[in-house]
């Protein structure tokens, strides 16, 4: 029999929008190549190269049939394989729309934990991907299983990256019951306050999943009915399908505003043998059709959303963001924005990795053939994944993306090497000769590991140290490394002496070193350094500077040893540290209450910090069990830790000054102060969390003040924009409070603070975590969590990770660091925007040996990437600096401040590109959309423009940087602000000039 499939949209009925898609996670319960080629089985049954095998010959069987498609990572892989005709026949299917690649990343990427510098890099991949194998570019968002969604999603990942409109099917369960009630699901979703309705996009929440509605899936072994249409065997049941699918659509269209409804056909995996879908939706296609009472047609979000635009309607206005998730009274998805704390961090020190190296391999010349950058990029994009870098997968999948990153560091580390010994190479020019020079680096200098700089220099060897500075601007900070040599003298490239100290490695780092050198690499490392060596540096922006490290001729000329002071037990008094504008007087022995003063500004703030922990909640035997997971946060209980007679040391030099705390058996502190900086430094060991009591426990962090900061704290969302939080309350319905604390947990990427009438505290993190403002004027960072639990969903194995050194297993330790600052109020956003760039951006250390003295007369000492006598200006950022394939450039400039946000920093600003190329001609500049796969002028051409309920048709005028003069080539940026370039130079230009 021949079904009619061909039903268009239908103006006078409802209509049934059938959306055939498949949901293929880019690793999970099993890994990606796992899920690609259908291996591992035993623990699920999915094929994704099935799934695109299959879907081949289902579209060819039927014009009228549409598919869409997601996750880049999987379709390249497929893609690759693929014989010239089935290329053919694909790209037919694509410019036909039969076949739409839809979101277009590389993943589907989280919106809580996942930086948005990452979050670019990842779809832009994956988009220029699409616009050069098929020439064209995704128009909808397509968000459907990440836990709740950000304000950066929607207007920059959104409408910035010339989207239409964005689908997606978490929201609160709470938000979602009202949203029902008042046909407000749909909405115009302003995510950026600065941006307002230049980056708005129209914005659908499914009515409960991304599934198709009950009794409507057709995988071969699903347990729908299908339809029984053969009037010579039993069970025909037309009309029984019929009636059950105009009830399905009538019952989504009575919370659907306009005639056009979507459904979501298929969920995770499906379609591996795509005949079973396509030969159920054909015949419903038909019957409903000639039933009439509803229309249905093979469609995508792209018909949909044009549908609706047609419809000329006005729809609600949705700001801010919709955070935090749950899906129950009881199950709050805030665990996962700390689960995985380590991964998490490798994740963040890769992505900054990753724009440094890009720079440097700009500035020497990009190869197509090894090293490049190409293999960290793709295991970073797979590790935006929401189900990677979220915490929430199986524990041989994260080993997987952490062995992909190591990979992609290891080719990146050779490239920024060579790029390195190239720029610092005087004799080279023009282009690179064979550099002789073989720099090292320390990915493990977390654990006080560094074999480069571990070098004996009693023998009359130096240690050159070359430091790279990413950021667009000068900086000046102190840089630290373990030696073995305590007679040790740095001077700069001009000769001079420059003051540094030497500080001892502390115990728990010892351990650290002997334990995870042996986990990571296998043998065990050689014999601890004597010292850290710690000296201030001066780095020019985008470029370095270098240092050289020898023993000093005479006793006493070089480093300064700390003074290291130890408390006694029960011994009461208060120790000032504080070189520096800023003091911090501990109370000993326990060291919690700090009196923070800072001479400059005249902060004086009593802080006191704590530790604390949750147990995880046992759900197993309630009448709903839910217990606290990976992805659930639900606390049964707090318990502070109490310093066990806290031994307290005290280590004072001319940069640095430190208070080191053992707070228990697993949580190890130090406060670090310096000399030139307005802020403490805490970094924490925490781990192996003890669980031969029974019982999971969730790590916190408490800092306390006396600011009344009346409930309301804010977070970034993916270290961009802060939004204002406001305790037990949400802006779009009355919030039923069922869990306190679990409820109140918001993302951390860049920082949280809080503020009063008088003072701002702001707390900025190292890596994403979960974090809160629980009791007014204490912040709330959570640090760990080791948990004996699955918490059922979907996972199936508990967060309870553990290193393994031959015998000796343990759960996992976490390292990491914390920085805060209090300021007078309306001052805090310049410390939390500058200095947050420069946690994102560390400066990069190289090491080299050196015999004998003519490092500097040989080489070039000190290089910038741009012209000598410019910087950035304060407010703005390159996030992009990248020689693509065809040698053109692309240059991302980002400002960092959201209008009003500082009183100086919030305005329009410009950047000079002849001063970035310096040497350079620049023969074109395009403007393209965020994700670099079309022009910007464009992109806006094709932009709907949407109705917003209960405006007068007049929208605020929103600022934003002019065009760009060809002669002039000055870039304006305005508030939050990210413009994106294609540079094209005149390669008769390209020589190599370099500041010397």
């Amino acid at each position: 029999m021949v079904y009619n499939t061909s039903a268009g949209i239908d103006a006078g009925k409802i209509n049934v929008h059938l959306v055939a898609h498949t949901h293929d996670d880019v690793g999970w319960l099993k890994t990606v190549d796992q899920y690609y080629v259908g291996s591992n089985n035993s623990i699920q049954g999915a094929c994704v190269q099935n799934v695109l095998d299959s879907i081949v010959p289902a579209l060819l069987a039927d014009k009228n049939r549409k598919f869409i498609y997601v996750e880049q990572a999987f379709f390249q892989r497929w893609w690759r394989d693929q014989t010239e005709l089935i290329q053919r026949i694909v790209k037919k299917f694509v410019s036909s729309g039969q076949l739409e690649f839809i979101n277009g990343g590389m993943c589907m990427h989280d919106e809580a934990v996942p930086h948005y510098i990452d979050m670019i890099d990842q779809t832009t991949l994956g988009h220029r991907f699409i616009k050069e194998e098929f020439g064209v570019t995704p128009r909808i968002g397509w968000q459907i299983d990440p836990f709740g969604h950000s304000a950066v999603q929607a207007y920059l990942l959104g409408a910035e990256v010339g989207f239409d409109s964005f689908f997606f099917g978490r929201i609160d369960y709470q938000d979602r019951i009202k949203r029902k009630k008042e046909k407000s699901l749909e909405v115009i979703w302003q995510g950026s306050k600065s941006l307002g309705s230049s980056a708005q996009i129209f914005a659908g929440a499914f009515p409960e999943n991304y599934e198709p509605p009950s009794g409507f899936y057709f995988e071969v072994n699903d347990d729908s009915p299908i339809v029984q249409d053969d009037i010579n065997l039993f069970d025909y049941n037309v009309q029984d399908r019929v009636n059950d699918f105009v009830a399905a659509a009538i019952s989504q269209a009575n919370i659907t505003r306009t005639n056009h409804i979507m459904w979501t056909m298929g969920t995770d995996f499906k379609y591996q043998y795509a005949h079973t879908w396509f030969r159920q939706m054909d015949k419903l296609i038909h019957y409903v059709n000639k039933d009439g009472r509803v229309n249905a047609l093979y469609s995508t979000p792209s018909i949909y959303t044009d549908a609706k635009y047609a419809m000329s309607k006005s729809w609600p206005l949705k700001t801010a963001d919709y955070f935090p998730y749950a899906d129950g009274a009881n199950a709050y998805w805030t665990g996962y924005f700390t689960s995985r704390p380590a991964l998490k961090r490798y994740v963040r020190i890769m992505s900054g990795y990753y724009l440094a190296a890009r720079q440097l391999e700009f500035f020497k010349g990009r190869s197509d053939s090894w090293p490049n950058t190409d293999s960290l990029a793709d295991a970073l994009a797979i590790a935006q994944h929401h189900d990677a870098v979220t915490g929430t997968e199986k524990q041989h999948v994260a080993n997987d993306y952490a062995k992909r990153l190591s990979i992609g560091y290891t080719e990146a580390e050779k490239v920024v090497a060579s790029s390195l010994a190239c720029l610092a190479d005087s004799r080279s020019s023009i282009g690179c000769g064979d550099s002789t020079t073989n720099f090292q680096q320390c990915l493990l200098l977390n654990i006080t590991y560094c074999p480069a700089s571990e070098i004996d220099l009693s023998h009359g060897k130096n240690l050159i140290v070359v430091v790279y500075n990413s950021l667009g601007w000068k900086r000046e900070d102190v840089i630290r490394f373990p030696v073995v040599n305590e007679d040790v003298i740095v001077h700069d490239s001009e000769g001079r002496t420059v003051e540094s100290q030497l500080i001892p490695p502390v115990d728990a780092y010892v351990d650290l070193r002997n334990y995870y050198v042996r986990a990571y690499l296998g043998s065990n490392p050689n014999a601890v350094p004597k010292y850290w060596l710690a000296f201030a540096v001066s780095v020019p922006p985008l470029g370095f500077s270098t240092y050289t490290i020898s023993t000093s001729k005479r006793t006493g000329a070089g480093s300064t040893k700390s003074s290291i002071y130890k408390f006694q037990t029960g011994e009461k008094s208060a120790i000032e540290v504080g070189e520096g504008n800023l003091k911090l007087t501990i109370s000993a022995p326990q060291g919690k209450i700090i009196n923070y003063v800072n001479r400059r500004n005249l902060v004086d703030e009593s802080v006191e910090q704590s530790f604390s922990f949750y147990t995880g909640y046992n759900g197993t035997d309630d009448k709903k069990p839910q217990n606290s997971g990976a992805y659930i946060f639900r606390p049964n209980g707090t318990y502070l830790i109490k310093p066990e007679q806290a031994s307290l040391t005290v280590i004072r030099g001319p940069l640095i000054h430190e208070v080191h705390q053992q707070i228990n058996p697993w949580i190890f502190q130090t406060t670090r102060l310096y000399k030139e900086k307005e802020h403490a430094e805490v970094e924490f060991i925490v781990g192996p969390v003890p669980i031969d009591d029974g019982f999971g426990k969730e790590v916190a962090t408490q800092i306390t003040t006396s600011l009344e900061n009346s409930k309301a704290f804010y977070t970034d969302s993916n270290g961009h924009d802060f939004i204002k939080r406001i305790r037990d309350f949400r802006t779009d319905w009355d919030l039923e409070v069922n869990q306190p604390v679990a409820g109140n947990y918001y993302p951390i990427n860049l920082g949280i603070y809080i503020q009063d009438s008088k003072k701002e505290f702001s707390v900025l993190v190292d890596r994403s975590l979960g974090g809160s403002s629980i009791v007014d004027g204490q912040i709330e960072l959570m640090l760990h969590r080791r948990l004996l639990l699955d918490d059922s969903k979907g996972v199936a194995e508990a967060l309870n990770e553990t290193v393994c050194v031959l015998d000796d297993c343990r759960g996992l330790a976490v390292q990491g660091k914390y920085y805060y600052r209090i300021d007078p109020l309306g001052e805090g956003a310049k410390w939390r925007r500058s200095f947050g760039q420069e946690i994102y951006s560390p400066l990069l250390l190289a090491f080299a040996e050196e015999d004998g003295d003519n490092w500097m007369s040989s080489h070039i000492p000190t290089f910038s990437g741009i012209d000598s006598s410019y910087s950035l200006p304060d407010n703005v950022a390159v996030i992009t600096l990248q020689e693509l394939d065809d040698g053109k450039v692309l240059l991302r400039l980002a400002h960092l401040y959201e209008i009003g946000e500082d009183s100086v920093l919030s305005v329009v600003t410009s950047v000079e590109l002849k001063k970035l190329f310096p040497g350079k001609e620049i023969a074109k500049v395009t403007e393209v959309s965020l994700s670099a796969n079309q022009e910007r002028v464009e992109m806006e051409k094709k932009r709907l423009i949407w109705k917003v309920e209960g405006s007068s048709g007049e929208t605020p005028k929103v600022v934003r940087g002019g065009p760009v003069d060809p002669k002039e080539l000055v870039v304006e940026l305005a508030p939050m602000e990210i413009r994106t370039f294609v540079i094209d130079f005149d390669h008769a230009s390209l020589k190599r000039i370099f500041d010397a």
